[in-house]
């Protein structure tokens, strides 16, 4: 397996603490798992409500900041209930503007929490600009994610610098409130050395720390979930990533080429350690919450025939069920990254041990709205109790294994709500790609868009 793929798949099984959270709130009464339906635009405004609450009513309480997780059926570690995390609040922050939108909250209430996280993350550590993924939500302080991951990860950096640039953008310039936070946001968006984090070579590495320096040694090659850290640190107007790194690293020189059809639907993209069917979907996701691929291109790739034949290739993968796991069909499918029945998995057609990822239909809604909506049905209608509560569709459950585990991660909830926004309004998509510094690093980078 590629190394990439294992150092992805080892981050997020890494500190798999435990959490607990009172169930409250969930609109299904325990012992009924069958409801009456409701209509599609209905289904979909519940579904980002109800996960929407992860970000808000789930928050830590002091930075504002997204947990890394809720267990509801687990006794959580004193020492790490107010452990956050710096991507899944990247992406909490973009699901605190479609809460706005949806009007779910106010927006002084939206800003508010905005102020209070931008707060937290101006006085949080930092390693040449980029957050660690882990912090403890009470002091700001690094929370280590591995024996030598305490410093800076520029990859989690890129998700929440995702998000702040499009908090940025959404604030309004004439009102004086809106206007100063979004300033204190585009300085800390400004202060990332993406340029550091190539070691002096035409590279993007993951890691650096104050104690192991460069130890990690994790250059960033694609094509995974990390395309959004390139093109963010190509758009940098004052620490910027040069084009070399993006063209010798993420694209291999060209090698990231490498044309493959499953299903009748094509990649052109080597996906690491998947050649024949691609990764687990969230590749599809991260990356593309406010990155806007329908129109998206590069020497390299079609961004928008990339991503949707990723999406259909898993989809027919799980129609087809070659190993006849309980449940899997045109209404049940989707593998992603997520907790498994023994521990945690990068689920995908090569390595797939019959879990469904919720996240991984609901996220794809604009490359699929028609398989995701039937996803979403079945979910809701006919799993019901057994996969809803409080903060929507639990992370990952397996028929074949009677497995329902009531517990949520931040990076797999935050694509639902974002992601059905996009498909429903491109509400984050015009929010990312209309800002100025985004349009220049992808020119830089030779995308047209």
């Amino acid at each position: 397996m590629n190394r990439l793929l294992k150092y992805s798949i080892f981050v997020l099984f890494i500190g798999m603490g435990i959490i607990s959270f009172a169930n409250s709130g969930a609109r299904l009464k325990k012992g009924s798992n069958k409801i009456t339906p409701v209509s599609d635009d209905s289904l979909l405004t519940l579904i980002q409500h109800q996960t929407f609450r992860y970000f808000w009513d789930g928050a830590e309480p002091n930075s504002g900041m997204a947990r890394e997780r809720f267990h509801t059926d687990d006794v959580y570690p004193e020492n790490d209930k107010n452990v956050v995390t710096s991507g899944g609040s990247g992406f909490g922050i973009m699901a605190v503007l479609v809460a706005v939108e949806r009007h779910f909250i106010t927006r002084d209430a939206g800003v508010e929490r905005l102020a209070r996280i931008t707060g937290f993350l101006e006085k949080a550590d930092r390693f040449h600009g980029a957050w660690p993924h882990w912090l403890f939500g009470e002091t700001g302080k690094v929370k280590p994610f591995g024996g030598k991951d305490n410093g800076g990860d520029i990859v989690e950096t890129a998700y929440l610098v995702q998000g702040l640039i499009c908090a940025k953008n959404y604030l309004k310039t004439d009102i004086p409130k809106e206007k100063s936070l979004a300033e204190k946001i585009d300085k800390l968006c400004r202060e990332v050395e993406w340029n550091w984090y190539q070691n002096g070579k035409p590279a993007l590495y993951w890691h650096w720390s104050p104690t192991y320096n460069w130890e990690m040694n994790f250059a960033i090659e694609g094509y995974n979930e990390c395309l959004i850290a390139y093109v963010l640190g190509a758009s940098s107007p004052t620490y910027p990533l040069s084009p070399e790194a993006y063209h010798q690293c993420w694209a291999r020189g060209g090698n990231i080429r490498g044309e493959t059809t499953k299903y009748g639907y094509t990649l052109k993209l080597k996906h690491n350690g998947a050649p024949e069917y691609g990764g687990p979907l969230f590749w599809s996701h991260y990356s593309y919450l406010g990155l806007d691929p329908r129109n998206l291109k590069d020497r390299y790739a079609n961004y928008w025939d990339e991503t949707r034949n990723h999406v259909l290739i898993d989809y027919r993968y799980c129609v087809e069920n070659p190993r006849k796991f309980k449940g899997y069909g045109p209404a049940c499918w989707g593998l992603s990254a997520s907790y498994s029945v023994k521990g945690y998995d990068a689920h995908m057609p090569s390595n797939d041990n019959g879990v469904i990822s919720p996240t991984a239909a609901l996220a794809s809604f604009p490359y699929t709205p028609k398989e995701s909506m039937h996803a979403a049905r079945y979910f809701y209608e006919k799993l019901g109790d057994k996969l809803w509560g409080p903060y929507g569709f639990y992370d990952a459950f397996s028929e074949t294994a009677n497995w329902y585990p009531p517990r949520y991660l931040a990076i797999d909830q935050g694509p639902i709500v974002v992601m059905i926004e996009n498909y429903r309004t491109q509400l984050l998509w015009k929010l990312f790609m209309q800002d100025k510094d985004v349009q220049n690093g992808l020119t830089r980078l030779g995308f047209t868009f």
